[in-house]
């Protein structure tokens, strides 16, 4: 009671889902889709990687793990929804995802000639709504292009990975989620450049699963910082007259 004698409300604690306290993390109506890597998804709004948002995965180089760091994550989605695999670096090598518990049905594999096509193709996947997961190799996205890909996207409830140059760091981003990673032996070094909510300056040591798969020619080499994870990586090509063209894994 004031001297007035008029009551003082007391303040609310209540707070509007799209906006957070620069104290906490953010929390949508939607959880996350949980990392498999516990403190990981501790660090991170909605306890996991978002859905129907952007994500940013800026690397050294590819195949350090980035993929073996998704793994957890990718085998939660129903098989019935396509993980897309839209411009990667390398073919991708189908006898590791099988040996990772995913079938080669749920790999869609995308390769357009340019970087345009491949914006557009990204854009018409998260508009669609029916993947469960787009992970997609970009190297300079404008800007511009990247505030589309986030709008398509939270129409839908798709895991939106980017994966991006390390010095893409200094560049802005409308995505929500940053993190660059880089290799650490049998482990990935992930930074949180940017997230919805305090800053974090610690360092996370994510460990990766060793890879067991085993190409034609013999067993392949486990995750080093000279060599990549067989599952980032594609597996030798057969001699063969012509191209090999993208096509529906499986």
């Amino acid at each position: 009671m004031s001297s007035a004698g008029i009551s003082t409300p007391r303040a609310s604690t209540a707070i509007h889902p799209l906006l957070w306290r620069g104290s906490q993390l953010a929390r949508n109506r939607r959880p996350g889709l949980d990392t498999g890597h516990a403190e990981l998804s501790r660090q991170l709004p909605d306890g996991g990687w978002p859905l129907g948002s952007l994500t940013e995965l800026l690397l050294p180089r590819p195949g350090i793990g980035e993929i073996r760091l998704l793994l957890p994550a990718l085998r939660q989605l129903p098989a019935q929804r396509s993980i897309v695999l839209l411009h990667p670096p390398h073919q991708p090598s189908i006898q590791a995802w099988q040996t990772h518990r995913l079938s080669s049905r749920q790999l869609l594999w995308i390769a357009p000639a340019q970087a345009a096509d491949a914006l557009w193709a990204a854009e018409q996947v998260l508009k669609q709504g029916h993947c469960g997961a787009l992970l997609y190799w970009a190297s300079r996205p404008p800007v511009i292009a990247l505030r589309r890909l986030h709008l398509a996207a939270q129409a839908g409830d798709t895991a939106f990975f980017l994966f991006r140059p390390a010095e893409s760091a200094r560049q802005a981003s409308p995505a929500p989620l940053r993190l660059l990673l880089h290799p650490a032996g049998d482990q990935l070094r992930v930074d949180i450049l940017k997230r919805r909510g305090p800053v974090h300056d610690a360092t996370l040591l994510v460990p990766l699963a060793p890879s067991r798969a085993v190409a034609a020619t013999g067993p392949v080499p486990d995750f080093s910082e000279s060599s990549h994870a067989p599952v980032d990586q594609r597996l030798p090509d057969p001699a063969q007259p012509r191209r090999a063209e993208p096509v529906l894994a499986g």
